[in-house]
């Protein structure tokens, strides 16, 4: 994500100057982005189609505005607040914050739990109290829920923040979900016409002043309960996820404020409103502080399960202190370490099991600190990247490309040579294609346990359903001189014994070469020609039998090839698992011997069978060939 932030506005938070040249250092050693250096006019003069009128130019600012990039994780920085802070810190210039909840419980939140589990079944929420705005602290507060609803919220699909006037309404609070025609109240976007549920969603899917309300009316809009927030006389608060009421909304006057997030992840929701609370709790006549609110599930007139919120949950978490040296490649004393965690708010650092472990203290706005690394990054931060000091590296290797990458990528360049065209298609499909359709008894598979559709049940267990499905969706293609396809792509095998990792994911990749002929005639001659091409091009050499049914006579005695190693054909046995997709007696098995004497199947090719080509609906005879690369 980008925060765009004014620089005079950044600057004076800092109480510090700087050249764009010392900022975008500055930044670098902090861990974020300078990306653009604009103005308001700027970004409307590059944006716009056409040209924009004096008018509208001399509307928009020249105010010098830095872009910067944010890390994903790093929520507390989605606002000007939370960076300057954070920049100060980091600078020395003031000590982390520790916020406060004031107090019991001020206030109540009761949630029909019946209902809102059936669309939206978690609400959390805080109170700033005796709080200033202004109009660009008013600004920053619009700004950062936006972000959070971009980002983390995933577009308000898993929260969505409420922010209300506390002085304008009345507790105890509802959250419940109601008939959609029962809901009726004046948005935010209105000053006095009240909309039912039903038709405000219908009237913010068409009328474009509220375009930017949109994209969420799909995420409620067919569900027969429509999420609502009211007071104790049943004014509508918001509709989440999608607008606030009129009423209650916020004003520059505004003094005292009630937060609500609705929400399908209770981890996430928590996340959100600690953020949103710490970020803006600065303002409040008790700076970092905040009330807390409790939440009453209610089921049959009945309390069923309750909490309070905000959460602010401070927490430790732990890493070596080699580990940290060793991952930045730095050599820092443990009572250095644990002097660097201040400057990035992982402060105060303990030092545990003599002096071996650093135990830091995690904030509430801190939760992207998940595991030791995290934790050794921070230190890296802290110490400064520009102060590593680069040195030769101990021991010397040569990367190169994996032999079975290789492999692949020669192979493409030769069988795309002999006029096939490579595609590239899903690793999902269904059991059905993967299976049934090709003839072959359900085996075990990789399977999805929640998957989006049909389509998507099981990672495949062999290329040739993606391949038939291209010939399915190109009928209209001219198969005139044939049509050739080929892939060399993993599937995925179940590995109940672990035969490639000792770990337990119970599976394994097995990369495949997969070609089909589609044409006038089935092209078995073809597909077989294509068999002997790969084997030659891989130097092994045909077995002496097979070379005795061959026409080619002494070309054979200028093979190159692998001394040992041959292979040969064989008729695949009416009992292969893999018989039933091909034509009875116009399929063959790919043997390969190996130095030691050991013979395995790698592969099969042959004419497919007319019931596989009428389950993919192909019109004309094929053949195909696997072979396990």
């Amino acid at each position: 994500p980008t925060l765009a932030v004014e620089k005079d506005l950044l600057y004076a938070r800092l109480g510090r100057t700087y050249t764009d040249e010392a900022f975008d250092e500055l930044c670098f050693e902090f861990g974020v982005e300078l990306d653009d250096i604009t103005s308001e006019k700027e970004d409307a003069i590059k944006g716009s189609a056409s040209k924009l009128s004096k008018e509208t130019l001399a509307s928009l600012s020249d105010a010098v505005v830095y872009k910067i990039d944010v890390p994903a994780n790093r929520y507390d920085l989605l606002c000007v607040e939370g960076l300057s802070r954070g920049l100060k810190i980091f600078l020395g210039d003031m000590e982390a914050p520790v916020y406060k909840i004031v107090g019991e419980p001020t206030a109540t939140m009761t949630v029909q739990k019946t209902n809102c589990d059936k669309i939206r079944p978690f609400v959390v929420c805080a109170i700033l109290r005796d709080i200033t705005f202004d109009q660009e602290r008013y600004n920053s507060f619009i700004d950062l829920q936006d972000q959070l609803h971009r980002n983390l919220c995933r577009q308000r699909t898993l929260v969505a923040i409420g922010t209300h006037d506390l002085d304008s309404v009345k507790g105890p609070f509802k959250y419940d979900a109601r008939d959609p025609e029962a809901i009726n109240f004046v948005p935010l976007t209105h000053d006095t016409e009240s909309f039912s549920g039903k038709s405000l969603l219908e009237f913010y899917e068409k009328d474009a002043t509220c375009k930017h309300l949109k994209p969420y009316v799909g995420i409620i809009k067919d569900s027969p309960l429509y999420p609502v927030v009211m007071d104790s006389e049943e004014r509508v608060m918001s509709l989440p996820p999608i607008i606030n009421g009129n009423h209650s909304k916020i004003k520059l006057e505004t003094k005292n404020v009630f937060i609500e997030c609705t929400a399908t992840d209770l981890t996430k929701a928590n996340i959100v409103l600690d953020t949103v609370v710490t970020m803006f709790s600065e303002y409040c006549s008790a700076p970092f502080t905040v009330e807390s609110v409790k939440v009453d599930y209610e089921e049959n007139g009945e309390i069923v399960n309750s909490y309070v919120t905000p959460v602010l949950f401070t927490r430790k978490e732990r890493a070596t202190v080699e580990f940290c040296n060793s991952l930045i490649g730095i050599n820092l004393s443990p009572q250095e370490m644990k002097t660097l965690c201040n400057k990035v708010q992982l402060g105060p650092a303990e030092l545990l099991e003599n002096d071996t472990v650093l135990e830091v203290t995690v904030p509430p706005t801190r939760s992207d600190i998940l595991h030791p690394v995290d934790i050794a990054e921070d230190v890296g931060i802290a110490f400064g990247y520009n102060n590593i000091k680069k040195k030769v590296p101990t021991t010397s290797t040569v990367g190169g490309e994996f032999v079975l990458n290789q492999l692949g990528d020669l192979l493409r360049e030769e069988i795309g040579r002999a006029g096939y065209i490579e595609v590239l298609t899903h690793g999902l499909c269904s059991i059905r294609d993967n299976f049934t359709a090709l003839g072959r008894p359900v085996a075990p598979a990789v399977s999805l346990s929640n998957p989006a559709n049909m389509e998507y049940q099981v990672v495949r267990t062999t290329l040739l359903p993606g391949l038939l499905k291209t010939l399915q969706h190109n009928k209209s293609s001219s198969f005139t001189n044939g049509f050739k396809l080929f892939e060399i792509s993993d599937v995925v095998l179940p590995d109940d014994k672990h035969v490639v990792t000792d770990t337990i994911v119970g599976a394994k990749n097995a990369r495949r070469i997969c070609a089909v002929y589609a044409g006038p005639t089935s092209g078995f001659e073809i597909i077989h020609g294509l068999v002997d091409r790969v084997m030659t091009l891989t130097e092994v050499a045909p077995e002496e039998e097979y070379v005795a049914n061959s026409a080619k006579g002494d070309e054979e005695n200028y093979r190159i090839s692998r001394e040992g190693w041959f292979y040969t054909i064989a008729e695949l046995q009416a009992d292969s698992f893999y018989a039933g997709t091909y034509f009875p007696g116009r399929a063959a098995a790919i043997l390969l011997t190996s130095p030691a004497g050991e013979r395995v199947q790698i592969g099969t090719f042959g004419i497919l069978h007319p019931s596989v080509l009428e389950n993919f609906d192909i019109q004309y005879p094929a053949s195909c060939v696997v072979i396990d690369l």
